[in-house]
């Protein structure tokens, strides 16, 4: 038994080494993509643009994040709030926005009506019939952008083929540790997941952080009302764009999201949730992500075989590999500034990682917002 379980995990411990070189092989791949994009002079087009952000209550740094969207230098464009109450505390900061950018479209809507479970699709559908214009921004309520955030990524949208444009994040850790190890599985875990997908078939989800594309494309797949029974409604969205044959483009701009000052037990929540979402979407490709647990899969092969001089070797090649993929993911593509602060967290990082995605499989319950919903094939059934 100890020997098949020692096999196990170098299997393991190998076959994370080799998605650790993908790894790195997709960032280097975005890497000159981005610097091809940097250096190009070619000017594009900039049609009007309405930027939907739904709400619900406030985040972290809310106020510099609206903010971060008035000052954007671009022609023509339109900022659309979306509530369910008027007493929703979110109300106040985009009142505050709208008293010192006068000047700018910016309006707020009161989405009273019930579309489905996901709260969130339903404001975006009831926002979407006030929207001015055929070029639609959705972005999360805790998204801070560059000041050409707008032009860059709706300039791949010129290109009739690309349907959604969507781009990686960076998140702002608060001080507490969940918030840390948030922070840090953003930047080496996740944007490293998203580059891989990039580099082996091409991106065929959509992330909140930003989600650009047409209105037509979006009515053609039944508009935001076709997804409104489903959790990741960002990836869902990018997902039937992709069925119906439109590419979906990786921009080069990274923007930032200011993480709440998580309880180590409200980071594993939301961990939780997020592994069984991506469960239900893609089960299979979730299966093998086992497989890229290296730190834990070459401890257990370095406690399995006896402290074996071989093991130690190993293990030291998985801990480089995996501090090269944090490093060149969170620091490079990212250009994350905690990255080199937080990497002590790694090994932590990666054991609660292994230990969420092997719990995914235990149930199909997730914590959303003070409600708890069932999982099924991506869709969520409210639990009374």
């Amino acid at each position: 038994m100890i020997r098949a379980l020692e096999l196990m995990a170098v299997a393991g411990t190998l076959a994370s080494i080799a998605y650790y070189a993908v790894c790195l092989w997709g960032a280097a791949a975005f890497l000159k993509k981005r610097k091809l994009a940097r250096g190009s002079t070619r000017a594009t087009s900039e049609p009007p643009v309405s930027v939907l952000k739904p709400l619900k209550g406030t985040d972290p740094e809310m106020y510099g994040s609206f903010r971060s969207h008035c000052l954007q230098e671009f022609r023509e464009y339109e900022l659309i709030f979306g509530v369910n109450s008027p007493t929703d505390p979110a109300v106040e900061v985009v009142e505050r926005i709208k008293r010192e950018f006068p000047d700018l479209p910016i309006r707020l809507i009161l989405c009273s009506r019930n579309l489905g479970v996901n709260t969130k699709v339903g404001n975006l559908a009831q926002m979407l019939r006030v929207a001015r214009h055929d070029v639609i921004v959705v972005n999360d309520s805790d998204i801070r952008v560059a000041l050409d955030y707008l032009r860059r990524v709706t300039a791949p949208l010129a290109c009739p083929e690309v349907g959604l444009v969507t781009c990686l994040y960076r998140g702002i850790a608060n001080r507490t540790l969940g918030s840390k190890l948030e922070s840090l599985g953003i930047s080496t875990d996740f944007a490293a997941g998203v580059l891989v997908a990039r580099l082996m078939e091409g991106i065929k989800f959509g992330l909140g952080s930003t989600l650009a594309l047409r209105r037509r494309d979006l009515e053609a797949i039944g508009g935001f009302e076709a997804l409104a029974d489903y959790l990741a409604d960002d990836y869902q969205l990018g997902v039937q764009l992709a069925r119906r044959g439109w590419k979906i483009e990786l921009s080069d701009v990274v923007v930032e999201t200011f993480l709440p000052e998580y309880s180590f037990s409200g980071f594993l929540s939301h961990q939780l949730r997020w592994a069984r979402t991506v469960r239900d979407s893609q089960f299979w490709g979730y299966v093998g992500l086992g497989f890229t647990f290296g730190l834990p899969w070459a401890a257990l092969a370095l406690a399995f075989s006896g402290g074996a001089l071989w093991a130690w070797g190993m293990f030291a090649l998985t801990m480089a590999m995996r501090v090269a993929v944090a490093w060149s993911v969170g620091r490079s593509v990212l250009e994350d500034q905690q990255i080199s602060s937080l990497l002590y967290l790694l090994p932590l990082r990666d054991v609660v990682a292994f230990f969420v995605w092997a719990a995914s499989f235990a149930g199909d319950t997730v914590h959303w917002r003070d409600e708890v919903f069932r999982l099924r094939k991506g869709k969520l059934e409210r639990i009374e």
